[in-house]
């Protein structure tokens, strides 16, 4: 079976003037094309610097990471979300989703195009003129998702992307996200500390042990193709899962 990324037996190690602290130890996964894996584990284990591994900003002390075959680097086709979506106020909307491509210089007839598309087809067609202040927190994250997927990433690196929301709009958001990426058949990883959130997005849920973080578990999540992330929460399976995974992040504790 080929796979999109690749984690071959990587270890890391935060180095200070104080001495060393392994962080990551023997991370070894692999995520197929289309799937969207959900990564959970105690704060502070390390899941926000496995996903600077994954993107290559940092690389492992030993151990490999491939995507399509390939060392990851910095250069490679991945797109990365973050807790906060970094519009800038002075730009519109629309110019806002540009940026990146304005970076790459790749701004032309056939890309301003696909950017009105994704602006209609996400219900951001009439605010492509108005400033990041003027959306609600849920719009603001719809544009940095258009953003990010105009570059065409082969695989999508999501970090606690709805944590600076509030529960009602927090549920909204990661349905409407988590929809938005399924229907374009992205690959995704996200780290999250909501595990209601990682069973309603997640293919699979990874579970970390504390520091050095290892994989406790790898879990599998089957609900029917057709559920949206918010329509999972109202099924039964959804609490044995979400019941399964509190278990192994307790049983780390002991």
């Amino acid at each position: 079976m080929e796979y999109l990324i690749s984690c071959q037996h990587m270890f890391y190690t935060y180095h200070t003037l104080q001495g060393e602290t392994p962080a990551l130890c023997d991370i070894d996964f692999q995520v197929k094309p289309g799937e969207f894996l959900s990564i959970v584990g105690p704060s502070g284990c390390g899941k926000s610097t496995l996903l600077s591994l994954l993107c290559g900003l940092i690389q492992p002390e030993s151990g490999k990471i491939l995507l399509n075959g390939q060392n990851v680097t910095g250069k490679c086709s991945i797109g990365y979300m973050l807790q906060h979506d970094h519009l800038f106020e002075w730009r519109t909307v629309k110019k806002n989703i540009l940026l990146g491509l304005e970076i790459q210089k790749k701004i032309n007839k056939e890309t301003l195009k696909e950017a009105d598309e994704l602006l209609k087809t996400y219900g951001l067609y009439d605010f492509k003129d108005a400033r990041p202040s003027q959306l609600s927190g849920g719009m603001r994250q719809r544009a940095a998702l258009i953003r990010t997927l105009l570059l065409h990433p082969d695989l999508l690196l999501l970090d606690e992307p709805f944590s600076a929301l509030d529960y009602q709009t927090r549920l909204q958001v990661s349905d409407d996200i988590g929809s938005i990426i399924r229907k374009s058949g992205k690959t995704a990883i996200l780290v999250t500390h909501d595990l209601s959130e990682a069973v309603s997005l997640g293919d699979r849920v990874l579970v970390l042990t504390p520091l050095p973080a290892g994989i406790k578990a790898i879990i599998p999540i089957n609900f029917p193709p057709e559920l949206s992330p918010l329509q999972r929460r109202n099924t039964n399976e959804f609490k044995d899962y979400f019941n399964l995974i509190w278990k192994e992040l307790n049983l780390n504790e002991l």
